[in-house]
């Protein structure tokens, strides 16, 4: 009563601003708060309302935001069988064959064609038993990828890593040299490989003798703690009947001697793996054949049927054919009037005006022609005069210089110091076998 008289008690004017206020506080106070209005300006500068969830959109900004869950795959792992390809694993399946032509015209994946029984592939697919992914580990350093995208597939390689550790071996010749490297550890590729390096001065089959000595650094390959592969072969030293033959492998992948010379030359020593030598050159000697004196220009080597015969030396082939002496018969010729024959093949697999490189196989040995049993007769002419290959002084191939020699001596004095203490080597091999 007392506010009442007092409101009364105001002038006209006072008591109308009193009701105006009030019943703005009242309206204000009853407005919705959960809604705004925001307005916008139209190209024609209209005024456009537009209401805004403000409270809503803040509720949303402060939730957790929701991740969908991961789709759910089957892993198939397959083992190569013998026969299989991938269009018969794909059936095995119940794969798409429109999926593995789509596979089978993306680039890299030619591998997929060389599967070999015993290795595996890892395949992964949608619940409704479409393809997913595959994995495929087709050597010990690469892998294949492909998967799906969209209506398509990709794929890349993977790389694979493994664990690179070097050990050594030593050994002494008391029988074979094959028997002393077997017994100090080492494996079939790698006593080719270190024959290989000094196959160009020493011959493996005539001039080994007991109380020769080798000693080899070489690199092994573990994956998962277990050896799986042996790598290259980093310095070697051979004795052989007196004198010291030393060879490191360099950073562009060829063995050079510590002086920085090319442990290659320009021909091999011998063109065949072979077992024995039955012929060796003789200018006099009696044709088992017709009993006549006659000269033996080359040198017979011999060796199971079908062993691959290689080029001495690089060059042109400029005679391949066959005739009842020779049988079937290969002549090189290479640079600075040197040329090379071949004799009495099962097969040539090189034809007249062809280059050839050093090394690369030209024919398998056989029996072919006037011959007492199945061998290799090689002959090294110079200058048109015949030559005994095992003796001759074969051209050198290239030599280091410059930079390169400079950093390669400083890398062969690091790798031969290490031959110098074999049994920490040996020992750090033992321990990690």
């Amino acid at each position: 009563m007392v506010l009442w008289h007092a409101f009364n008690s105001l002038p006209t004017w006072h008591r109308k601003m009193v009701l105006i206020l009030s019943i703005l506080v009242m309206m204000l106070a009853a407005w919705p708060s959960e809604r705004a209005v925001a307005t916008r300006v139209d190209d024609n500068d209209n005024e456009l309302a537009v209401e805004q969830q403000v409270d809503e959109e803040a509720l949303l900004a402060r939730a957790e935001p929701v991740t969908p869950p991961k789709p759910r795959y089957v892993t198939r792992q397959v083992k190569v069988r013998s026969g299989d390809n991938m269009g018969v694993i794909f059936q095995r399946l119940g794969l798409s064959t429109a999926d593995l032509h789509l596979i089978d015209q993306l680039e890299g994946t030619d591998t997929l064609r060389l599967l070999r029984p015993g290795q595996e592939l890892t395949f992964k697919l949608t619940q409704g038993g479409e393809l997913h992914s595959l994995y495929y580990p087709h050597s010990l350093e690469q892998a294949l990828k492909v998967s799906r995208k969209d209506d398509s597939f990709t794929a890349r390689a993977v790389r694979l890593e493994l664990d690179t550790r070097e050990a050594s071996a030593q050994g002494s010749i008391r029988s074979s040299f094959w028997g002393a490297a077997v017994e100090a550890g080492m494996t079939e590729d790698q006593i080719m490989d270190l024959a290989a390096i000094f196959g160009w001065d020493i011959d493996f089959a005539q001039d080994l003798q007991p109380g020769d000595s080798f000693r080899v650094l070489f690199e092994e390959k573990y994956q998962d703690e277990e050896r799986v592969a042996s790598g290259d072969i980093l310095a070697a030293e051979f004795i052989n009947q007196g004198e010291i033959y030393r060879a490191v492998l360099s950073e562009d992948g060829n063995y050079y001697t510590p002086a920085g010379k090319a442990m290659r030359k320009s021909f091999l020593r011998a063109p065949v793996n072979f077992k024995y030598i039955s012929s060796n050159f003789n200018p006099r000697r009696l044709h088992p054949v017709t009993g006549k004196v006659r000269p033996h220009n080359g040198i017979d080597y011999v060796a199971p049927v079908g062993t691959p015969i290689m080029a001495a030396g690089s060059g042109s082939v400029v005679a391949a054919g066959y005739n009842q002496f020779n049988g079937n018969y290969v002549f090189i010729k290479h640079a600075g009037n040197y040329v090379t024959k071949y004799l009495h093949l099962s097969k040539r697999t090189v034809n007249k005006g062809q280059r050839v490189k050093q090394g690369q196989t030209i024919g398998l040995l056989g029996g072919t022609g006037r011959v007492t049993g199945p061998h290799l007769h090689y002959e090294f002419v110079v200058g048109g005069i015949h030559k005994n290959p095992r003796t001759l002084i074969l051209p050198q191939a290239e030599t280091l210089s410059g930079n390169a020699l400079s950093r390669f001596k400083v890398q062969a004095r690091q790798q031969l110091a290490k031959l110098e203490q074999p049994q920490l080597q040996l020992a750090q091999r033992r321990d990690a076998s």
